[in-house]
């Protein structure tokens, strides 16, 4: 088959080919281009081979009774020189080149022995096949297995499904081309190639029918109107040719002789002559080729874009990577590398960076974060009385006043236990800075600029220095926390304007008493439970009111109470509940149902020694804690609810002390000072000489990337040099080539 015309093929398919090679060598697949290719379909038997054969023009393909292709062949036909000869080259065997086809063939069949086994077993990795040539056309060809329904040798009972799974995996794809082989001694409407490829392309757009063994067809029958397009239309119509038999294959008859026979047959036969344009596997070829030069002009553009976008990824990939630095270009490049960082750390906290997201909380914005809804809301939420009970506060009273009975409420208890309550925001203020230590040191991790990416030693060095800076200045931060926490605790500002006072405390507690009285008078069976309303800023619970006056003040166990007192008055009291007055704290009289005293009827007649004893009045020993249960006095009582509202008041006014303090502390001596004085912490500890060899040593990860992606960069320049190459359509139209 001599093609000397020339073609548009010959100027287009070549730089394709070319340009199809170079993104393979770099691993960008013709998958991802969709560069043409045809593959060719058909059963068992149908002449797929010999038609490959013949648009070779060469015998190379493994022949037998059963089924031969086992493997996909992938076969790229490049033309060439007349001078250049002949030969196949194979992927697997890269820089071999085969001169004598019979080793072609021969290798074939050992690669497909060596992934599928000897005994017909299928395969679905590729070989890959290139042949250079004078005799050919440029083209990409895949032969694929037959299709077949009966399982032979060591074939498994779906082996049908998977070579119908295989082809489709092929004709599925938009660029490719199906070359539907069917033989002409059989029905066409039954045909496996045509069926398969309507699943694959419904509309016949991307089907080329070749129907085979037309000289073995019936006398007086022809095929004439299927090579019309007639019977079973596909839109890129049918071509006939003519088969070597087995004969003439055992006999060695060559390609060439074949050729000669089919073209002397379509000339001399009255019906195909008149159709010859149909007929043939020059015309075949010839009509390949302009398919594949028309789709290739169709996705030429898509083409190109594709190319410059992978060019400016590699391109941008490689800048990363960068030239691997001189000696002489040590200082300047680490110089640079810690100012980025610096200044990569110092937007990423402000929030100025230029990829802001918003899929996350991130930066500074986290910092805020722990400060106010974290910090700040936590204390908020925290009791003031919490791990303090009544009977802790009320032990406490009695331990500070001793022996005597205070007139007035105790200062001592309020303090110690105002200390202890304070003591208690400790701990909160120091995980907060321990939070926001944590933050920057994620911050720091995670604010690399990408020339890091290729020193992993001065990355980790600037790792850990900034975390032991910011460790450093974490020390401070816990102490001044330290410190303002033990300022508050030392001195106990009672002169504070917020600070609710003992008068107004004692003033407030007794209005909640005489509201209690008036609107929840108690029966002997409960206390009534409604909220009691607290003047000012200050509220204390109904329950805790109601215990107090149950156990105390309104208790039903000879117990004077608040009204008695103001009814009937006592020696040296005032009607007043201020609590100045020492009538309103004076204890009571209490009856003590403890002490026991036994009289009998008859004690007027006669005692007996033994009877004297039983009489004696015996005393319990004091308890070590006191009981929920008991209240002593009105001044008890008192002394309680008042010492609660001093203590929430003045707790109230040191939260808040802290909640504006510790975050100041932390942004002074942890944040701000990271801010301000990383950059020179950096220069300091890694701007030195004898550092910046080892600094700057590179991983053989980043030297084997570095290396890839300069080979994928020289390939993309290649093939945007080699489309620069191929003619646009209009030029083509003019040389008369389209």
């Amino acid at each position: 088959m001599d093609h000397n015309q020339p073609s548009l093929g010959s100027t287009v398919i070549p730089v394709v080919n070319k340009l199809r090679q170079v993104l393979v060598n770099v691993g960008e697949g013709e998958s991802r281009l969709q560069l043409p290719v045809a593959a060719v379909v058909g059963s068992q038997s149908s002449g797929k081979s010999s038609v490959l054969e013949a648009l070779v023009g060469r015998d190379f393909l493994p022949r037998g009774a059963d089924i031969c292709t086992r493997r996909p062949l992938l076969l790229q036909l490049v033309r060439t020189d007349e001078e250049a000869g002949e030969y196949g080259e194979f992927m697997h065997l890269p820089g071999r080149k085969f001169f004598d086809f019979a080793q072609i063939r021969a290798e074939i069949q050992a690669e497909t022995d060596r992934e599928a086994g000897e005994n017909k077993r299928i395969s679905s990795k590729e070989i890959c096949l290139k042949i250079y040539s004078n005799r050919v056309l440029d083209m990409t060809l895949v032969d694929l297995p037959g299709l077949t329904k009966v399982p032979i040798g060591d074939q498994p009972p779906d082996v049908e499904t998977q070579i119908h799974k295989m082809i489709l995996s092929y004709i599925r794809q938009p660029h490719c081309l199906i070359v539907a082989v069917t033989p002409a001694n059989s029905d066409l409407a039954n045909s496996d190639a045509l069926q398969i490829a309507g699943i694959a392309d419904p509309d016949g757009n991307r089907t080329i029918g070749v129907i085979t063994k037309l000289d073995i067809m019936d006398r007086g029958t022809d095929a004439c109107n299927i090579l019309l397009n007639k019977s079973i239309p596909l839109g890129l119509g049918y071509i006939g040719v003519v088969n070597r038999c087995q004969e003439d294959i055992q006999l060695n008859r060559g390609i060439q002789d074949a050729l000669a026979f089919e073209a002397a047959f379509f000339q001399s036969h009255p019906v195909y002559n008149n159709v010859s344009d149909c007929c043939g596997i020059p015309q075949l070829a010839k009509k390949l080729n302009q398919i594949f030069v028309q789709y290739i002009f169709k996705m030429l553009p898509d083409l190109k874009s594709s190319i410059r976008s992978k060019l400016v990824a590699a391109e941008k990939e490689h800048s990363s990577y960068g030239h691997m630095p001189q000696e002489s270009d040590y200082a300047s490049l680490v110089l640079g590398i810690l100012l980025n960082y610096s200044k990569a750390f110092v937007s990423l906290l402000d929030g100025k960076n230029e990829e802001l997201l918003t899929c996350e909380l991130y930066g500074g914005a986290r910092i805020r974060y722990i400060f106010q809804s974290i910090f700040v809301r936590r204390l908020e939420e925290v009791n003031p009385f919490e791990r303090l009970t009544d009977e802790e506060i009320r032990t406490l009273i009695y331990n500070a006043t001793g022996p005597s009975s205070a007139l007035f409420v105790p200062e001592v208890p309020f303090q110690v236990l105002v200390r202890r309550q304070i003591a208690r925001l400790l701990d909160p203020s120091l995980q907060c800075a321990r939070l926001v230590y944590n933050e920057l040191v994620k911050m720091s991790h995670s604010c690399l600029v990408h020339e890091l990416q290729r020193f992993p030693i001065l990355k980790a060095r600037i790792n850990a220095i900034a975390e032991s800076f910011l460790l450093e200045r974490l020390e401070p931060s816990n102490k001044m926390i330290h410190d303002i926490v033990e300022m508050e605790a030392d001195f106990i500002n009672t002169s504070h304007p917020k600070f609710i006072g003992g008068n107004k405390a004692v003033e407030v507690a007794s209005n909640q008493l005489r509201t209690y009285r008036l609107t929840s008078p108690r029966s002997r069976d409960g206390v009534d439970s409604d909220a009691v309303s607290v003047s000012g800023s200050n509220r204390i619970s109904n329950a805790i009111v109601a215990r107090t006056l149950s156990n105390g003040i309104f208790s039903d166990q000879g117990v004077r109470s608040v009204a008695e007192i103001e009814r009937n008055g006592s020696p040296g009291s005032e009607r007043s509940s201020n609590w100045r007055i020492p009538a309103f704290f004076r204890g009571r009289e209490v009856h003590n149902p403890e002490i026991n005293i036994s009289r009998s009827k008859s004690d007027h007649a006669t005692v007996n020694h033994r009877e004297h004893a039983s009489s004696t009045i015996h005393l319990r020993e004091p308890p070590l804690t006191l009981s929920s249960l008991e209240m002593h006095s009105e001044h008890e009582a008192m002394a309680l609810v008042v010492t609660k509202l001093l203590l929430e008041s003045y707790y109230t006014i040191v939260r808040k002390n802290i909640q504006d303090f510790v975050p100041k502390a932390i942004m002074h001596f942890m944040v701000n000072r990271m801010k301000r004085e990383l950059r020179n912490v950096l220069i300091k500890n890694l701007y030195r000489e004898d550092l910046f060899q080892n600094l700057l040593e590179e991983t053989e990860e980043v030297s084997r990337n570095r290396n890839r992606v300069e080979e994928t960069l020289r390939a993309l320049q290649e093939a945007s040099r080699l489309l620069d190459e191929i003619p646009t359509e209009a030029a083509t139209a003019e040389r008369g080539l389209l």
